[in-house]
Parts: C-alpha cells; structure tokens; sequence
C-alpha cells in the first residue's frame, strides 16, 4: 500500500517503472529500486537505492560497476547467510538470493520529515523447506527523508530482520576483512578525502576502528565544487562504533556488522541496524558532526 502525502509537502513520492522516485520539489532525491533488474539475466538485485542524487542534482552512486557488478547504490547485504551452520546464499554476491518487496508505505512525520516503510522477504532457491519460494527471513525497512536544510540532507535507515525459521545467521565475508551489512557504491572521483573525529582516514585493507562516522569529502558538486557523503552509525546499533571497510577506488565504504563471525537472526524479535547519510555541499557544518559522533 502506498499513502499519499499531502499536496503542501516539498517532498514527494511518484510510483514508477522499477520502483519509487523520491523528489523535493522538481529535483529528484533518490530512487528506491523494489522491483528485480539485472544485467542479462546474471546479478539480480532489488531493495536497494539508487540513484542517489546530490544537492546540485548530480548522481552521487553506482549500479553494475564494471569492476564489482553485483555492487550497487546504497545496499545492505552479507555474503554468509545460514541456517544451522549451512550456506544457503550470498546476498552480497547475488548468489542464490532473491527478495520479494511484499509492501510499501509512505508517509509524512508531523515534523515534516518523509517515510518510505517496506516489507520484503529474504529467499533462496536452496531453502525449499516447505516447498519452492518458501522464505526464510523478513526484513521491514524504514528510510526517513528529510528537507533539504541549508547546504544539506540527511536520510536515515533502520533496518529490522527477523528469521522465519530456527537457526538463521547472517554475517560478513569469511576473511580477515569481514566486510558486509550496509554499504554504500558512491563514485570517488580524484581528490577524495575520507574525514572523521579522529581526522583524515587512511583506507585499509582491513577494517578501519575511526569512530562512528565516515565524512568521504571531495568534487561531488557542479563543475567539481566541494561536496560530499557522510555515513554514519546509530548509537543503539549493536558493537557501537562498528569499525569500517574504506577503499579509496572500484568499491564500497562499509560500517561492518557483524564481522566475520556470523549473528543469528531471531524469530521473536528483530535484529534492528540504524544508519543515516548526510549529503552535502561546500563545507559540513560541525553541528552535524557532533550528532554523528554521538550517533545522531
């Protein structure tokens, strides 16, 4: 189900070919892919946003990047998924996984904010339990838009899971690296700085301990003005401040939930992942670091 929202509101939502276009007056703010795309057949992906949009207008993520094709805009995804210790699918890769977007609903807060609400349910053609298509897990995902407010604008994520069946776990790829959970494909043109509390962030091969923000800095604007992305985690995420995966070219930034051991869904309650982007241009403003710092 779709609700409308009211006529006076600066942000709209449009119900398109694919999925649900977000604007703020004409300019557009992001697209929420809900239907399934790929490229020939291979690399089958849903659920995710792109594009993402900056404040000149400019497109700030990627799809089917030549160099990782199964990456993809702003996403959420781990390479182990199990039930009872065996490997039924990589959500990361697109192995063996498929989602079903089951609901959306949009909705406008009393504070002016937007919210697109899905309901979408986790399968595998290896999980056949109770028959084909049977799911194994449920995931129900808020993203809360907010006005633009001066040079920026904040979205943020909260993303529930639930496991439909006893012994699913979820967890990153199975390496000193650990990578997986939500991650973010955004184009990294010559010049980008990756900035936290801390200060300048030197990318490594394994995961970074920098804070509970990434401030990834650099010519996001028209005709290569300052500009930029900064992600951050919630406070009430599990392992607060998660540390993260950065690379500075052909790939993605990523705040690393669980690791590379794997976390076990629940049937009883959600497993809950909060994030929120900031985008921006020209400088950030210290207040917004100080709310990403203590995890808005």
């Amino acid at each position: 189900m779709l609700a409308s929202v009211p006529a006076f509101s600066q942000i709209s939502m449009e119900k398109v070919s694919g999925g649900i276009l977000i604007k703020e007056g004409p300019n557009p703010v992001m697209f929420y892919q809900s239907e399934p795309k790929s490229i020939a057949g291979k690399f089958e992906r849903n659920n995710y946003i792109h594009p993402l949009w900056g404040i000149d207008g400019e497109v700030l993520t990627e799809d089917f990047p030549a160099d990782h094709l199964h990456q993809r805009g702003i996403f959420w995804a781990w390479h182990q998924i199990l039930i009872n210790g065996e490997s039924i699918a990589d959500s990361w890769e697109l192995k063996n996984f498929y989602q079903e977007v089951t609901d959306e609903e949009f909705s406008k807060t009393k504070e002016g904010n937007v919210v697109l609400n899905t309901d979408v349910l986790w399968k595998s053609p290896l999980w056949n339990k109770d028959g084909a298509g049977q799911p194994f897990a449920r995931e129900n995902t808020t993203i809360t838009i907010f006005p633009k407010s001066g040079n920026s604008r904040r979205i943020d994520f909260s993303i529930q899971l639930w496991a439909l069946e006893e012994g699913v776990a979820i967890g990153g790829s199975d390496d000193e690296k650990g990578y997986g959970g939500f991650s973010a494909r955004i184009k990294l043109p010559g010049g980008v700085r990756f900035l936290s509390e801390a200060g300048s962030i030197e990318p490594q091969n394994t995961p970074v301990v920098a804070g509970n923000y990434i401030n990834i800095e650099g010519p996001y604007c028209k005709n290569g003005k300052q500009g930029g992305i900064l992600i951050a985690g919630n406070r009430d995420n599990p392992g607060f401040p998660q540390p993260w995966i950065l690379r500075k070219e052909k790939s993605m930034q990523n705040p690393v939930f669980p690791g590379r051991q794997p976390a076990r869904l629940l049937t009883s309650e959600p497993l809950t992942l909060k994030y929120s982007l900031v985008i921006y241009k020209g400088k950030l403003s210290s207040k917004i670091r100080e709310q990403a710092e203590r995890g808005f």
